[in-house]
């Protein structure tokens, strides 16, 4: 018999036992219990527990198989690079698959040092092949996180050297505001001219000085590593 938390097994006449939900796969949330048992299937359990007085045997099917987060830990230690395919999109990162039944999770947080991504979709496609960095695992909660920034270096720990202030700088205006104009770097980081600090003669609008693309030149007058703010 199937029920909705899991399908009774007849072992012998007058003798069931039960195959909950959560012990028919490692790796799955069986919502259906069908796409691994029917009534009649001839099938091959483990016995949990049985508990006499109350006329119950527990049993599991994963139980026979290997479990594929058994050895995550020493599989992929934090701190090691990891080569997979993107499974998934969500909002919140990206899902790659390491292995068959274990997958791993790269936050939006975790994709750039420098650039503000506001959806994966903007680095990655369904079906990419990453390189990533393992940045946690917890086997209980069959959890693992990876990160693709961690393969570079964090700009932002050695600006104060890279870009003193008072050094000259060259990029390419990437967006207009009321307040000023954001400045593409070379180096990829994104920099703020303040409208005050964009010319010494008078103007109306910020577009009668510059365009969207325009190469600029400029100096650094502020670096905040804490906030990745730049001024120019």
């Amino acid at each position: 018999n199937l029920v909705s938390y899991g399908a009774f097994i007849e072992i012998e006449p007058g003798i069931e036992g039960l195959i909950h939900v959560s012990e028919m796969s490692w790796t799955k949330n069986i919502t259906d219990q069908s796409e691994v048992v029917n009534v009649g299937d001839e099938i091959e359990a483990i016995v949990l527990s049985v508990q006499k007085d109350e006329g119950k045997i527990s049993l599991g099917i994963k139980q026979t198989e290997h479990n594929p987060w058994e050895n995550v830990e020493n599989k992929y230690p934090v701190g090691s690079s990891v080569q997979a395919e993107i499974r998934n999109l969500t909002n919140y990162g990206a899902f790659v698959e390491l292995e068959p039944g274990v997958d791993g999770l790269i936050h939006i947080s975790d994709l750039s040092w420098i650039k503000k991504v506001s959806h994966p979709s903007e680095v990655f496609k369904k079906g990419d092949k990453v390189e990533a960095v393992v940045l946690s695992v917890d086997k209980e909660s069959k959890k693992i996180t990876l990160g693709v920034k961690q393969l570079t270096s964090n700009p932002w720990e050695s600006i104060e050297k890279t870009m003193p202030v008072g050094s000259l700088v060259k990029g390419a205006v990437s967006k207009i505001t009321a307040f000023g104009i954001f400045v593409q770097l070379e180096n990829g980081i994104e920099a703020l001219i303040h409208v005050t600090e964009l010319s010494d003669q008078p103007f109306g609008k910020v577009e009668d000085v510059v365009s969207k693309g325009d190469p600029i030149t400029a100096k650094v007058i502020k670096v905040d590593p804490e906030h990745k703010k730049i001024a120019l």
